[in-house]
């Protein structure tokens, strides 16, 4: 579970890009704005937001990096919108230095390492895992699995893991909810979309869906697992790298796990010595 970061071409610009009024008009209609809730957003007039749609005004980079600002665009996605303007994404031509590449890496291994005797890794857009450390990839070994990458594929496939999942259904469906707001968020990423139809083809995904909650939802939902005859309750934090203009960088995702009781603590110190 070590793989060294890469630069990645946007997905969608390997596809036939789509006119800029057209793809506004779309990515406008998704978070269901108005011109004038948009030009707001954006710091532009709506006269503007019209004539950009019209196809009357040609964007400036400026005015599309807002643009996707406001939209809450994926960093790939813009991309593609500034590619369908006529420019050249940043993703494309500024390939990452072998110095920022890593001061990354070593961030990142920084993390994993500090969270030590817990588990922590890192994952792609679609929840590959990418590096783990010491106290996830013997956590992962010691759930019976040590094959599957894709952190989902390992909790939602039936499996070793899933078997030991206490409350799989709960958390089938809150994961779920993510990965499809995410597949929304990335619509023309095809591997997202596909990784969304796998899963909801896995048994009991779309059941564990439509179930009905037993009661009030807990301030944070842990994962509850069984292993020698004890009760692992583990809440997870991400970590995002903030303000990335760069589609590979956007993709990056620290996961790590937190101990909810002291149960949990005790079971993973112990295993530390």
């Amino acid at each position: 579970m070590d793989k060294p970061l890469t630069y990645r071409n946007s997905q969608s610009m390997t596809q036939t890009a789509s006119k800029f009024p057209e793809l506004l008009k779309t990515w406008r209609s998704r978070r269901r704005l108005s011109q004038l809730d948009l030009a707001l957003e954006a710091g532009l007039s709506q006269r503007h937001i019209s004539f950009l749609e019209t196809g009357r005004s040609k964007p400036s980079r400026m005015a599309i990096s807002q643009l996707g600002l406001a939209l809450g665009m994926p960093v790939a996605e813009v991309d593609t919108m500034l590619v369908s303007a006529g420019y050249a994404a940043p993703s494309m031509d500024q390939r990452w230095s072998a110095e920022t590449r890593a001061a990354v890496q070593a961030s990142i291994d920084h993390v994993l390492t500090g969270h030590e005797p817990f588990p922590a890794f890192s994952v792609d857009r679609i929840w590959t895992v990418q590096k783990a450390n010491h106290a996830a990839q013997t956590f992962f070994a010691f759930l019976g699995n040590t094959t599957e990458l894709n952190i989902l594929r390992v909790i939602l496939s039936p499996g070793p893991v899933r078997d030991r999942l206490r409350n799989w259904t709960d958390s089938a469906r809150a994961l779920m909810r993510i990965v499809e707001m995410e597949a929304a968020r990335r619509p023309n990423d095809q591997e997202a979309q596909d990784l969304l139809k796998d899963l909801l083809d896995l048994p009991g995904v779309r059941d564990a869906m439509e179930a009905v909650p037993d009661g009030p939802p807990e301030p944070v939902l842990a994962l509850k697992i069984g292993v020698d005859g004890v009760e692992l309750s583990l809440f997870s934090m991400i970590a995002t790298i903030g303000m990335s203009s760069d589609a590979a960088l956007d993709d990056i995702r620290i996961e790590t796990l937190l101990p909810a009781d002291d149960a949990t603590r005790s079971w993973f110190l112990a295993r530390a010595h």
